[in-house]
């Protein structure tokens, strides 16, 4: 196994990025260096705090060129996936970049999502990084392509609203600057979840997006909850504070972000600052 995966058995825990560039290095080539440069995002990340979830839900790291993930071995799914997407990172999609879904190579094969687990489906391999926020790197976009960043997803969602969200966030991070992404599915306890595929992978009942934003004078942030299912709706009827998201799927985000930064945009639930 690559030591570019870090293995978490039993929690999800905080770990400095020293090792991030190296392991980086090794997978990517190249140097220390020149990804310190390039791939700020690790550094950043690691400064926000990756979210913190329960000792129960099997967890394992993954750390990719554009974002980073939890995956779940049971689900075949990410628990979240977060990235950094500033400015210079919206860019238009180069025209020798091709969208090509494969397994995850970093997964052992009994674990992974298949091609073959969506392909009787009706459903989508929606991204929960989307290729489009890392168009600034071939190699980034090609990882947001891997099934670990997937989960089976309504067409009509994933084509419509959740998709005009992600443009949404990319109309943020070029008028303030630089905006962070945390997003994934949400399985809902009471319910008997739809199974796919010969991996019986759940489908989620719906998903969740976090957007914080923490440039000088530009202090926001704003939550979504999309049910998994048919819509067209305005991007507000999904609108929840963070706070309120932490509270529906029990996750902590940004967990080193100052208490007052926290107070002053953790309730916010009004799309129009924005």
């Amino acid at each position: 196994m690559k030591l570019f995966i870090l293995f978490v058995l039993a929690t999800l825990t905080l770990h400095s990025c020293n090792g991030c560039y190296k392991r980086a290095a090794e997978k990517y080539g190249g140097n220390e260096v020149e990804l310190r440069e390039k791939r700020a995002t690790w550094s950043t990340l690691d400064d926000m705090g990756y979210p913190e979830i329960s000792d129960t839900i099997p967890s394992i790291i993954l750390e990719r060129y554009c974002y980073t993930a939890s995956y779940n071995k049971i689900t075949r799914q990410p628990n979240w996936v977060m990235w950094q997407l500033t400015d210079e990172h919206v860019l238009k999609k180069p025209k020798d970049f091709f969208n090509d879904y494969q397994e995850d190579p970093d997964l052992p094969i009994e674990i992974r999502s298949t091609l073959d687990d969506y392909a009787s489906s009706d459903y989508d391999r929606g991204h929960m990084c989307p290729g489009g926020d890392c168009n600034w790197d071939y190699k980034g976009r090609d990882e947001t392509y891997y099934l670990s960043n997937m989960c089976p997803q309504n067409p009509n969602l994933n084509r419509g609203d959740w998709k005009e969200i992600e443009m949404a966030c990319r109309k943020w991070a070029k008028l303030y600057g630089c905006v962070y992404v945390v997003c994934g599915p949400l399985f809902l306890k009471s319910q008997v979840h739809e199974k796919i595929g010969k991996n019986e992978m759940p489908v989620p009942e719906a998903f969740f997006k976090v957007v914080l934003c923490v440039e000088p004078n530009q202090l926001k942030g704003i939550g979504f909850i999309c049910r998994n299912t048919d819509g067209n709706k305005k991007k507000d009827f999904y609108v929840n504070t963070i706070r309120q998201v932490e509270r529906i799927t029990g996750y902590r985000f940004f967990p080193k972000l100052e208490d007052s930064i926290k107070n002053a945009v953790y309730d916010i639930d009004n799309i129009n600052v924005w």
